[in-house]
């Protein structure tokens, strides 16, 4: 394969500050194969504009928070060995940002938000091109919005594949040839050129969809973590790295929690099976986890996750049992505010679901709608304060004693939904907030040590 490819991310953490950034450029550097690096905002940037997009500041609160981002990329700058080829730039993008923070409409426009949003990942991809450079690599920092084309949902953009495909194939590969490209991850552009975002986490999203657009052999995903591990190792002590996942139980992971994979980025790597490599950064030499298509084992147990902000919706009608339509309306108003439901539970006359439900996000505000909406069919009642916990693994409604040894290690804990059978890799339940670090233990416990 004289021309393998290689797609790399960096991570916030991996692109936090100067030093950070020299690793992760070691790292690309030392590999022939990478020509494309997808990073996401220096740590602690997205977070600042996240406050700015959506909390009514007042103007010093504004200017300081402003002077922390410039704070940040200028601790950068000035370390490079040569800033002249990227100062002006970056004082573009800097003023971009105070614009953007300043404008009067920037709590009630979904467009100038993303505009907003996107400026991490532009002046990172802007810093890393430069640090790379003093690697002796030929290198370029490339606008991803040229490539990159999605819907117009400003927040949650839905990526548009094969006008991707086309247009990496037209305005990147001819690149890579020449220089290794540096561009942002997390950010698009709809077909009329506005800035749209992919949701929180999407740069591995903009990694795995490069990777197949180019039909690239290779995703790395560099964090501050050694790969995927069996769970949270911020839980529990005990937990350990895997060293290989097949994209199923990849999928299922994500899907329900692990932080270390976007749920969406399994998807185009799925399609054009191409291999995802999850390592750390700042310990390249350990390795890290690969997810395949095909894995040499498939044990009952992988994994365990846990998704926080949980909020379980009962809709309740007394016509149930003669309504034969109840469920479809329901399903179809949850449709409509394209919300994803993970569990669901029915009974004669009611039907319990569950969303996720993170602070500030599009989530919530269609979560609102949503019940609003059901409100004019059926009876709702809102109920907050539960995570939900998954066992990750092969086989699990076909194996036996897999769920019962699973259900001995919780037994002390109220489970509000229990979830399992609908596919062989998962079993889920709603516990309560306040339980659930001691049932991901107790469970790490009989699952795997």
């Amino acid at each position: 394969m004289a021309n393998a490819l290689t797609i790399a991310k960096f991570g916030g953490t991996s692109v936090a500050n100067y030093e950070v950034m020299q690793n992760c450029a070691r790292i690309v550097a030392s590999n022939s194969a990478t020509r494309i690096v997808v990073v996401s905002a220096s740590a602690g940037v997205t977070n600042h504009l996240v406050n700015l997009a959506h909390s009514p500041l007042t103007q010093e609160q504004i200017e300081s928070t402003c002077q922390s981002i410039v704070d940040i990329e200028l601790a950068i700058l000035n370390k490079l060995a040569d800033k002249s080829s990227v100062e002006s730039k970056l004082n573009d993008l800097l003023d971009e940002v105070k614009s953007l923070a300043f404008h009067e409409e920037i709590l009630h426009r979904n467009d100038l938000k993303d505009q907003l949003l996107s400026m991490g990942e532009r002046m990172s991809s802007l810093m890393f091109s430069a640090v790379l450079a003093e690697q002796e690599v030929a290198t370029m920092n490339f606008d991803v919005r040229k490539v990159l084309r999605t819907d117009s949902e400003f927040g949650e953009a839905v990526p548009q594949v094969d006008t991707i495909e086309a247009l990496a194939k037209q305005l990147m590969a001819p690149e890579i040839e020449n220089a290794i490209v540096v561009t942002q991850g997390f950010v698009g552009a709809d077909d009329e050129g506005r800035t749209t975002t992919l949701g929180r986490g999407g740069s591995d999203f903009t990694a795995a969809l490069i990777a197949e657009a180019l039909d690239a052999d290779a995703c790395e995903i560099w964090t501050d973590v050694i790969g995927v591990y069996t769970t949270d190792p911020r839980i529990t002590a005990a937990a350990r790295p895997l060293p290989e996942l097949s994209f199923e139980e990849a999928a299922e992971m994500a899907t329900f929690g692990a932080k270390v994979l976007h749920p969406a980025t399994m998807e185009p790597a799925l399609r054009k099976n191409i291999k995802v490599f999850v390592g750390s950064s700042k310990e390249p030499e350990k390795g890290g986890t690969w997810i395949v298509r095909d894995c040499v084992e498939e044990p009952p147990y992988r994994a365990i996750t846990r998704r926080k902000d949980q909020v379980m919706v009962t809709v309740k009608t007394p016509k149930m049992m003669y309504a034969q339509g109840f469920l479809q309306q329901v399903f179809a108003i949850i449709a409509k505010h394209k919300l994803s439901v993970d569990l669901v539970t029915t009974s004669e006359i009611s039907v319990s679901f569950t969303l996720d439900n993170p602070a500030n996000s599009v989530a919530q505000r269609l979560n609102k709608e949503t019940i609003a909406e059901l409100e004019t069919i059926c009876d709702v009642k809102v109920e907050n304060g539960y995570d939900l916990v998954t066992v990750v693994g092969n086989h699990m409604q076909t194996a036996i004693g897999v769920s019962s040894k699973i259900f001995a290690a919780v037994s002390d804990f109220n489970l509000r939904m229990i979830c399992f059978g609908a596919n062989p890799h998962n079993l889920s339940f709603l516990v309560n907030e306040t339980d659930s670090d001691k049932i991901v233990k107790d469970l790490h416990k009989a699952l795997f040590e």
